[in-house]
């Protein structure tokens, strides 16, 4: 089933039956734009006098009840114990999570609080007027040092999936194509070394596993961080969640043409993102020094994302620019996405030519 599809279904018979639900009757309803790869139809409901609520409907067979419920429970435990994360909405039944069935095709549907703010990117990337941006970079880890300290005490009802059920040698095997023969090994070699990692409660636990600022809303007027967007999350190391904030931060320097001036922004950054994050938990120096192997699994999960957008559409493999990059930091083994090396390029970031010829892929 398409999304244009969904959408027809949607404003037919979904949308109505939605209203029932959760007792949306008044709302003005308008759709929000899909971002490349979404696996969901996501609908913004606002009505003066009331607060702004999201509406998902997720509509692909990629995920179960059971995930889905993990994900709503864990929202919820967040928002309870203190997390600023948008909370789940429980319907007039009760339910954190509704299911709709239209033609034998299950709809998951979750209602969310809207998060107060907006983007920064809706903000033109400027922070709070007459406030350091040292304060934005502090209070992403401190937000996100948050969370992580509740999922250590976390005792899940539903309990979702573990990043090693998901990214395992055979998975990898039937996702990639054969053409792509060296990276298949490249990252099936990650994961082995990734299964010799320690997993204790102090390092390994419930993460967002897509921390980034499309996935946040800011408050300009206090600055506080409001995070969403919970799909992808699940059992993984709470070091991934910082390599996601590792990662972002490139888009601030990415422009300039010095490595070694990149690299001195970068140290400055992750410094204070850190004081941050370990003003609400702790992270032991020796995950830290891990931190360039879990940026290449932050790739790692990047390109089969790519790869599993391609199979939901149906579509045969295509390797843009920024999926070559990606390809080829993980192939060469080349550490934190190439940022400090002669593969970058500030006029075209993050970005290479990988191309297809007679079956065999190869560089230009």
């Amino acid at each position: 089933m398409t999304y244009d599809e969904v959408v027809q279904i949607g404003d037919a018979y979904l949308l109505p039956l939605v209203s029932e639900l959760y007792g949306l009757e008044g709302y003005e309803i308008s759709r929000i734009n899909p971002h490349d790869g979404g696996r969901n139809i996501a609908y913004n409901y606002e009505k003066d006098g009331a607060d702004a609520k999201i509406l998902r409907i997720a509509f692909l067979n990629d995920r179960s009840r059971e995930d889905f419920l993990a994900e709503v429970q864990y929202i919820r435990y967040l928002f309870e114990h203190g997390g600023s994360v948008s909370n789940v909405i429980s319907s007039r039944k009760g339910n954190l999570l509704e299911e709709i069935t239209h033609h034998n095709h299950t709809f998951f549907v979750c209602l969310f609080e809207k998060a107060k703010g907006k983007h920064l990117v809706e903000n033109n990337y400027q922070y709070r007027e007459g406030v350091p941006i040292t304060e934005y970079y502090y209070n992403c880890g401190k937000t996100l040092g948050k969370l992580h300290q509740l999922s250590k005490s976390y005792t899940p009802v539903q309990r979702r999936y573990s990043f090693l059920d998901k990214y395992n040698a055979e998975y990898i095997e039937k996702l990639i194509p054969d053409s792509l023969s060296r990276l298949k090994e490249k990252l099936v070699a990650l994961l082995t070394i990734v299964e010799g990692l320690e997993r204790s409660n102090e390092s390994y636990g419930m993460i967002h596993f897509d921390y980034g600022d499309g996935n946040y809303h800011i408050d300009f007027d206090t600055g506080q961080i409001t995070v969403y967007d919970f799909d992808n999350t699940c059992f993984c190391w709470y070091m991934c969640d910082l390599a996601s904030i590792w990662r972002n931060g490139v888009g601030w320097i990415q422009f300039e043409p010095d490595a070694n001036k990149r690299k001195e922004f970068m140290d400055d950054y992750f410094k204070v993102c850190l004081e941050g994050y370990r003003s609400e938990t702790n992270i032991g120096d020796a995950m830290l020094d891990q931190l360039p192997l879990f940026i290449q699994i932050n790739l790692l999960e990047n390109i089969v994302d790519a790869f599993e957008c391609m199979q939901h559409a149906g579509e045969e493999p295509e390797y843009d620019e920024a999926l070559s990059y990606l390809i080829k930091c993980m192939e060469e083994d080349i550490p934190y996405m190439g940022f400090f090396h002669e593969i970058y390029s500030c006029e075209e970031p993050f970005e290479y030519a990988l191309k297809e010829a007679a079956g065999e892929v190869y560089d230009s």
